[in-house]
């Protein structure tokens, strides 16, 4: 009888069990985002962008890699992303959304400066690259792939998206910002500050050597019809290019932008309008 209450006892989840799970499942989370941010890794470099320890993440990763979410490099000192992390950003991808709309905008700001044009999204208190389009020129912007991660404020899209925020929401990502600003030594919390008045100013974002070096971009937000900031496009290349043309590129950005809030209103109109009502 007491046995029989005791595997009872075991196999009935306490609080604490629940508090771990839920951190546990935070902690997959961390690697995830690690993995979209930037794909390989090695442990070192996922376990100081988690904060979780090497033991940790390298459980957790070994995990992923059974479910198909992660894979070794074939070196055998990396972990990148798997086929079902593709898979599934791919299916997301397909969506009616935002990265949709932007594609055509995205192609033509490529075409047009020969540059690499990115669309970023937020994310919490991060910016999130999710689709880009490299155009003709031979030294290409690179570091930034899809599903890159930086701390808004930090490049042209990031700093776009924050500084169209209300205010009182700039100020508390502000508050919280500082901490995660060490991978980039030339930003910091009063220059991003300074940098979203000076851009509020312009109507657009031009950021110059600030984040990799002799490589600047120019962003600008893409905004709701309620002026809701929804996302940012932007344009990156060598730091000459964006100084150079910056009038003309900014231009463009607002163009494609505008464009996209049309777009997005006529899908509203579309969705809202009774079935079997004239187009």
């Amino acid at each position: 009888m007491m046995a029989e209450q005791a595997k009872q006892t075991s196999a009935e989840p306490d609080a604490a069990d629940e508090g771990r799970a839920t951190n546990s499942t935070q902690k997959v989370c961390a690697i995830l985002r690690a993995l979209s941010a930037r794909s390989p890794q090695r442990l070192a470099e996922i376990s100081a962008w988690t904060g979780l320890n090497k033991v940790t993440a390298l459980r957790i990763l070994e995990t992923l890699i059974e479910e198909g979410f992660a894979e070794r490099e074939p070196d055998g000192r990396g972990f990148a992303r798997g086929p079902e992390f593709l898979a599934l950003a791919a299916s997301a991808g397909r969506s009616h959304d935002l990265r949709e709309l932007a594609r055509p905008s995205l192609v033509r700001l490529a075409e047009l400066s020969e540059d690499t044009a990115l669309l970023s999204v937020r994310s919490g208190i991060e910016s999130v690259c999710i689709d880009r389009q490299v155009g003709s020129f031979p030294i290409r912007a690179n570091y930034l792939d899809i599903g890159s991660r930086r701390p808004l404020g930090v490049g042209a899209g990031a700093l776009a998206i924050l500084t169209w925020l209300p205010v009182r929401e700039i100020d508390a990502i502000l508050g919280v910002i500082g901490p995660h600003l060490g991978p980039y030594p030339r930003m910091s919390v009063d220059l991003i500050r300074e940098l979203v008045l000076e851009s509020r100013t312009r109507g657009c974002v031009v950021l110059l050597d600030r984040v990799v070096d002799r490589m600047s971009a120019i962003g600008v937000p893409i905004l709701s019809e309620t002026g809701a900031v929804i996302g940012a496009l932007s344009i990156a290349a060598l730091t000459e290019r964006i100084s150079e043309r910056a009038e003309m590129l900014c231009g463009a950005l607002l163009r494609e932008t505008d464009l996209i809030r049309r777009e997005m209103g006529r899908g509203l109109a579309t969705s809202s309008r009774p079935k079997g009502s004239a187009s």
